[in-house]
């Protein structure tokens, strides 16, 4: 089930390219840093593709209890920028895009937090590039939001997926 869930939070049109973090390979454990257990701030990444008029990064875990859950936001990415600095601000507006409501229901990057006992979680980080340097969203934006936006407008894609676990 959580395979089929991950899918949706994931258009997977145009070029592929890489997302890498400094903190984590693919399919590793994320550091307790980036989750509710530690600093719970966001990762480094850093990706290359050229022909992007700007990106969306959204985090999600399709694992989580009841529906696949939203751990971050980031939309307006401007195609100047190929990375994203660790621990960015939870404010709407920052330097590197703005920012959307999480399912935590704050703005920015909430980590990786999943219930005890309830094993590994993953957490896909889906970055993609956009041709339109702005989604024109109006109010606050969220990850239906952005995705609703992001129709049609996908031009290439990343995935970067870590794991995380409460004991």
């Amino acid at each position: 089930m959580g395979e089929s869930l991950a899918k949706e939070y994931l258009f997977k049109e145009g070029k592929e390219f890489s997302l890498i973090s400094d903190s984590f390979k693919n399919g590793e454990v994320i550091p307790k840093r980036h989750t509710c257990e530690g600093d719970n701030i966001s990762p480094k990444l850093s990706w290359k593709f050229d022909e992007a008029k700007s990106y969306t990064l959204i985090v999600y875990d399709p694992d989580a209890p009841m529906k696949t859950f939203i751990h971050w936001v980031i939309y307006d990415i401007p195609s100047s920028i190929n990375s994203l600095y660790e621990a960015i601000p939870k404010n709407e507006n920052v330097d590197v895009g703005k920012q959307g409501r999480n399912d935590f229901g704050e703005i920015g990057y909430d980590g990786p937090c999943p219930p005890r006992g309830h094993g590994f979680h993953r957490y896909y980080f889906a970055l993609h590039g956009l041709n339109v340097e702005s989604l024109d969203i109006r109010g606050e934006a969220n990850a239906n939001k952005v995705l609703n936006s992001m129709k049609g407008k996908v031009i290439g894609y990343a995935v970067l997926m870590g794991k995380y676990q409460r004991i």
